[in-house]
């Protein structure tokens, strides 16, 4: 139970739990799992709660989801998300100085392979041991895939395929048995390609406008975000009183 006998949600409880994490407590401790949730992504998890729990831990992406766990749960977290402004910076660099190997599964090839030439640029020394695109023709390709990471034992597994099927996938070479630490990236292996690696402007991510500024940089977002923006307030506070 929560707070004044209502119900914690599972999502929120995973998310403050995740909280107390440091860096290095997630760099290192290995055989885990990570999501970020942003309202669009929310609304998805509440669909698949059983699937999303599965995951060891799961970050606040975006200052809406912040701000909703303040007012609803009274419970201050800080906003994460896998990009330049967040934790992608600080896991490059901690492979870059620890001698850790990563691999990538996300968009489509061309752009998997040009966002890894940027991240070589920047990070010289990180050694990639493979990566690959996000579409699989079958679910056999699926099992085959992460069985293939299994056997390379990667330190860090990058996903980006949407939500639901990245952490699907994630789950799946889990369960496989991969022992490294793995994190969904939502776009942020499209946005890169682009010659975008830094996406958000430092004024956009201080202002907490990123969904704004991706609307406008990707026109395909502005029906979900619509949609999320009138969906997201209701949904997370009957999930409080209904569960």
């Amino acid at each position: 139970m929560g707070i004044r006998g209502f119900i914690m949600s599972i999502l929120v409880s995973k998310i403050i739990s995740t909280e107390f994490f440091s860096v290095n407590q997630i760099f290192e401790n290995k055989g885990k799992a990570y999501t970020y949730l942003n309202p669009v992504s929310y609304l998805t998890a509440l669909d698949n709660k059983e699937l999303f729990s599965q995951l060891d831990g799961i970050f606040a992406d975006g200052g809406l989801l912040v701000k909703a766990i303040k007012l609803v749960y009274g419970k201050q977290v800080t906003r994460r998300s896998f990009d330049m402004t967040s934790m992608a910076p600080e896991l490059f660099s901690y492979a870059e100085e620890n001698g850790k190997t990563i691999y990538i599964v996300a968009s489509k090839q061309e752009q998997v392979e040009k966002a890894v030439e940027i991240f070589r640029e920047r990070y010289p020394k990180v050694k990639f041991a493979g990566y690959r695109n996000g579409y699989f023709a079958s679910e056999q390709e699926m099992d085959e895939e992460a069985k293939h990471i299994v056997k390379l034992n990667p330190d860090f597994l990058i996903v980006g395929m949407g939500a639901l099927m990245q952490e699907k996938f994630l789950l799946k070479a889990k369960n496989a048995g991969y022992q490294g630490i793995g994190f969904t990236c939502g776009g942020f292996i499209h946005q890169t390609s682009r010659n975008e690696i830094d996406y958000y402007p430092v004024w956009v991510d201080k202002t907490n406008l990123r969904f704004v500024y991706r609307m406008w940089k990707e026109p395909h977002t502005r029906k979900r975000y619509v949609m999320a923006g009138l969906l997201f307030p209701a949904r997370f506070i009957a999930e409080k009183i209904f569960g």
